[in-house]
C-alpha cells in the first residue's frame, strides 16, 4: 500500500521499490543474454554424430527416379538406423562430404569422386550401379538428332538450329557431363536458346517439357517421368553417356564426428546382393530404370 501514498515519503518509497524491481529487470535481461550467447556458441561446435542416424548427400536422379523410397526402408528395417538423405546434383553432394556435413556420398561423377578420395575427403568408395544418359526432345524433332552416329554430332545439330536447349546448371553430375559433351564439339554454348536453370533433373526434365526443348537426362529419371510429358528420346547409345553410380564414405580421419561405422553399414548393405537384387528389380513400364554393378 506504502507504493500507492501520496506525499514525499510516498514517492520515494515508490522511488526504491521502483529501483529494485529495475535492478531485477535488467539481472534478467543479462541473463537471457548469457542463455543465448551459450547457444550461438553451442551451435558453431561440430557436435558427434547421432549413433542411430546417418546423414546421405547423393543426386537428384536417384530420389526423383524413386529408387531410393524403395532402398531406404528396407535398410531401416534390417539395421534400425535411421537414414536422412540430402538430394542434391553430385557438386554439392561432395561438397557435404568435403565440410563433414555428411556421413557418406552416393553420387555420379567418377573423375570428381576419385578427386574425393585422392585428396583425402572420402574413403572406402564402392561401384553401386549404373544407367546411361539420353539426349531428349520434342517428338519432332526440330533439330534431326534421331539417327546420329554419337552424342558429339547432337549436340552439334541442336546448336546449329539454334533450338531450345535447357540445361542443369547446378554442377551436378549430370551437368558436368553436358559440359564435358560440349567440350568435345568445339563449341561454347551460349544464345537464347540455351538455358542454365540450376534446377534438379526432374524439374529439368518438366521445363523443357513445357518449352518444346531438348536437354541431356538420365535414363532413370526420364522413365519415372515419362507418362507425365511429351519429350521422348531422341539420341541414346553412345559409350560416352555411360553413368555409373559410386557410393563413399566421408573420412573419420578428416572430420572425426562423422558417423563412420554406420555409414560402413549402409556401404555393406547397399553393396549386398539383397541391395543389388532390389536395383535390378527396380522397373518403370518394364524397363530397368538401373543396373547393379555390386559384386559381393
Amino acid at each position: 500500500m506504502a507504493l500507492y501514498r501520496q506525499g514525499a515519503f510516498g514517492n520515494e518509497r515508490a522511488s526504491r521499490v521502483w529501483k529494485g524491481e529495475k535492478v531485477h529487470i535488467l539481472a534478467f535481461i543479462s541473463f537471457r543474454i548469457l542463455v543465448f550467447s551459450s547457444l550461438l556458441m553451442l551451435n558453431t561446435l561440430v557436435l558427434p554424430a547421432e549413433s542411430g542416424r546417418i546423414k546421405l548427400a547423393t543426386t537428384t536422379s536417384t530420389e526423383n527416379s524413386g529408387l531410393l523410397s524403395l532402398l531406404i526402408p528396407r535398410f531401416e528395417e534390417r539395421t534400425g538406423l535411421r537414414v536422412d538423405v540430402i538430394a542434391a546434383g553430385t557438386g554439392k553432394a561432395l561438397r557435404l562430404g568435403e565440410t563433414g556435413d555428411v556421413d557418406l556420398v552416393l553420387v555420379h561423377a567418377r573423375a570428381a569422386e576419385d578427386r574425393f578420395v585422392e585428396q583425402g575427403f572420402g574413403v572406402e568408395r564402392r561401384d553401386v550401379m549404373h544407367n546411361d544418359f539420353v539426349l531428349i526432345g520434342p517428338p519432332g524433332d526440330p533439330a534431326g538428332i534421331a539417327g546420329l552416329s554419337s552424342a558429339r554430332e547432337a549436340l552439334i545439330r541442336i546448336a546449329g538450329s539454334g533450338s531450345p536447349f535447357i540445361s542443369r546448371g547446378d554442377d551436378s553430375g549430370t551437368h558436368k557431363l553436358e559440359l564435358a559433351l560440349w567440350q568435345t564439339t568445339g563449341q561454347s554454348p551460349q544464345g537464347l536458346w540455351y538455358r542454365e536453370v540450376g534446377q534438379g533433373m526432374a524439374a529439368v526434365i518438366i521445363m523443357a517439357d513445357q518449352l518444346n526443348a531438348y536437354t541431356l537426362a538420365d535414363r532413370g529419371t526420364y522413365l519415372s517421368l515419362r507418362d507425365r510429358i511429351d519429350l521422348t528420346v531422341l539420341y541414346q547409345g553412345d559409350a560416352a553417356l555411360y553413368n555409373p553410380y559410386g557410393i563413399i564414405a566421408v573420412n573419420p580421419e578428416r572430420q572425426a564426428h562423422v558417423n563412420f561405422k554406420a555409414a560402413m553399414e549402409f556401404i555393406t548393405w547397399i553393396t549386398s546382393s539383397e541391395a543389388q537384387d532390389l536395383i535390378g528389380s527396380f522397373k518403370r513400364d518394364g524397363e530397368l530404370l538401373f543396373y547393379p554393378d555390386a559384386l559381393e
